[in-house]
């Protein structure tokens, strides 16, 4: 590394950090405002809110942005070594435009490095801590969900709600059904069905058992009788934001269970690659921000920055296109989570190609 990558490096990292804290304060200060009337009404302890929730808001809130700082910070710092004429210098001295990019490149692996780690590692187990805050002095802690609900809660056994409230975890027209090699074998009916928490069972009232088999039809009936499936109410009350507290390993678990069951994993497996994706557009975003202000344009640094803050809302537009991109079916969850970058790599090589050398 020579004199000229270290000073690079430390405008880079130095800005960057120092855009983030800025940010970041006045996010929690807005936060504040608009959440104290909460945590005076359920008398949140103090401690509870500064480590709880504000504390574990932190990594969440530097990750959601550290891409679209990364462009900010280079683009800011950028632009001033081009009004400085330090770029004009860099590129008499011998060094191609090229080389100049390396001390770049080698702060967004920094951040790039660390935004996986908090994604990974750090920032679910927090997100779990910072959803049972809100849920207890904040939000409700469980959305109610009215719905008619089929899935597969094991191999070749199908479960049906009509539907569930969750302040009393009552199931309305209850119907499970088993199968062999595409066979009905039994199926069971209830007009309506409570979860026991303590005994994890499903307690049913005014069943109806139909059982099956090649030579006989059994049929019982009954006003009550517990069953255990493996389907919980609680399954049914999450949030749904609870797969952001997921780890990488329980992420994959709730892919694989919800394809079991018949669900749309595609919520989740955005989720999973968006892990990855969005730290990756540090590197894209670096190149459009070089290649933008490393000239001297009219308008000055006010003008590279507002196109800076305008390509990230127009990144920000992708991302939310993506989402909509899942619900709707057009895309996969892999090529929605990567079409901003894809997007954004094709611009960021156009200005890389225009920018002056």
């Amino acid at each position: 590394m020579k004199k000229l990558d270290l000073y690079i490096i430390r405008k880079f990292i130095g800005t960057f950090f120092l855009i983030l804290s800025l940010i970041i304060v006045i996010i929690i200060i807005f936060d504040i405002s608009q959440h104290i009337d909460d945590f005076i009404n359920k008398q949140a302890p103090l401690n509870k809110i500064v480590f709880d929730f504000y504390l574990t808001m932190v990594p969440f809130y530097a990750n959601t942005f550290s891409p679209l700082f990364v462009f900010i910070t280079v683009i800011f710092f950028t632009s001033k070594m081009a009004y400085n004429t330090e770029i004009i210098a860099i590129l008499s001295s011998g060094v191609s435009f090229s080389r100049m990019l390396y001390p770049y490149f080698i702060s967004a692996a920094m951040i790039f490095l660390f935004s996986l780690a908090l994604n990974h590692i750090i920032i679910p187990p927090a997100n779990k801590i910072r959803i049972e805050f809100e849920s207890q002095y904040i939000k409700n802690p469980y959305q109610k969900k009215s719905m008619n609900l089929h899935l597969q809660v094991q191999p070749n056994v199908y479960l049906y709600l009509s539907n569930f409230y969750s302040s009393s975890n009552r199931a309305s027209h209850f119907s499970l059904e088993r199968f062999e090699e595409n066979t009905l074998k039994s199926k069971l009916i209830a007009d309506y069905a409570i979860y026991d928490n303590k005994k994890n069972v499903w307690q049913l009232n005014n069943y109806f058992i139909r059982e099956l088999s090649d030579s006989a039809e059994i049929i019982t009936t009954g006003t009550k009788l517990d069953t255990a499936v493996n389907f919980s109410a609680e399954e049914l009350k999450q949030r749904d934001n609870v797969i952001t507290s997921m780890n990488y390993f329980e992420l994959q678990d709730n892919i694989k269970e919800q394809k079991m069951r018949g669900q749309n994993p595609n919520k989740s497996q955005l989720e999973n690659y968006n892990r990855t994706s969005i730290p990756f557009s540090v590197f894209v975003l670096t190149l459009i921000g070089i290649s933008l202000s490393s000239r001297k344009i009219r308008g000055g640094i006010g003008m590279q920055i507002g196109i800076g803050i305008a390509l990230s809302f127009i990144y920000i537009l992708f991302l939310r296109f993506s989402e909509v991109f899942i619900q709707v079916g057009v895309a996969s969850p892999v090529l929605a989570a990567w079409i901003p970058n894809m997007i954004f790599i094709v611009v960021a090589v156009v200005l890389y190609i225009r920018a002056p050398k």
